[in-house]
């Protein structure tokens, strides 16, 4: 009787599993739907799979052309990389050693930075456009791919500090003790123990850093002006204008842009699981 009620209990989780998930996936499925189907614009029906199939979008995003000649989706997708990559670097790099010295040392301020930190990530993002502006244009850095690559991380880096802080957190303080004894400078514990033992929290501030520069739209189209220069979102907002919208292209554009995020969470899901999960053990 009590397997029989585990049966049953067991199928019902599942069930609602599989609604959660048909609900979730219904509005990508219907982007699919409208980048493989013919026309421009968006079909009323309900249905998430085209009665036409076509592939004349994904022909047109690659195939458009700029005033010089050149394929605009590979010269703004390369521009998306060059930048999400920079980012990831950049947010990597400070956000590792900010939160292993807020993790390991005691000094004045600590707490206090802690806190900016995580008011910082309260406010939205097109509060600060105006300052960054400001900034960037007193540094000579707008429409400049340099001056985009810091702004995504000092977006990024307050939430990856955090992040990886509580995964330093949880690592045992006894490694480096021993390896003092033995001894080792706090760079090369640094270097050689805590970051190997970090790669899940790692793995989840690279991820996060790269989305920030990858899917941002908002500042990129504020701080850039040159067509050339214009990373994938921009590209793909084009294609919707105020007065006529190419739907079947945005789509496109969407299905295309999503891939490189979508492969990064498959390789990295081990470690995005256990980065997230160390990470909200301990603050």
């Amino acid at each position: 009787m009590k397997r029989r009620a585990f049966n049953v209990r067991h199928a019902l989780v599942h069930a609602a599993l599989i609604v959660l998930v048909a609900v979730v996936l219904y509005p990508v499925m219907l982007v699919c739907k409208k980048a493989f189907e013919p026309g421009h614009a968006t079909s009323l029906g309900g249905s998430p799979l085209p009665e036409h199939v076509t592939t004349q979008h994904f022909r047109d995003l690659f195939g458009a052309r700029g005033p010089h000649g050149e394929l605009l989706f590979l010269r703004q997708a390369a521009n998306s990389i060059i930048i999400a990559l920079a980012t990831t670097v950049v947010g990597v790099v400070i956000s590792c050693t900010a939160a292993y010295a807020l993790s390991r040392l005691r000094f004045p301020g600590r707490k206090a930075g802690l806190t900016t930190f995580l008011v910082v990530q309260m406010f939205p993002a097109t509060l600060l456009m105006l300052p960054l502006y400001v900034i960037l244009d007193k540094l000579g850095l707008l429409n400049s791919m340099v001056g985009l690559v810091l702004v995504y991380s000092t977006t990024a880096i307050p939430f990856c500090v955090w992040t990886l802080k509580g995964y330093f957190d949880s690592l045992p303080r006894e490694l480096e003790e021993a390896a003092r004894i033995d001894g080792a400078s706090p760079w090369m514990i640094f270097r050689r123990i805590i970051l190997p033992l970090a790669r899940p929290g790692i793995a989840v501030t690279a991820l996060f850093s790269f989305m920030t520069a990858w899917n941002e739209f908002i500042m990129a189209s504020t701080f850039m002006t040159d067509e050339s220069k214009y990373t994938l979102p921009v590209l793909i907002q084009s294609s919707v204008g105020q007065f006529s919208a190419d739907w079947g292209l945005f789509a496109a554009g969407a299905v295309v842009t999503s891939i490189p995020v979508m492969v990064a969470f498959y390789v990295l899901q081990r470690s995005l699981v256990g980065g997230l999960t160390a990470g909200a053990v301990k603050g």
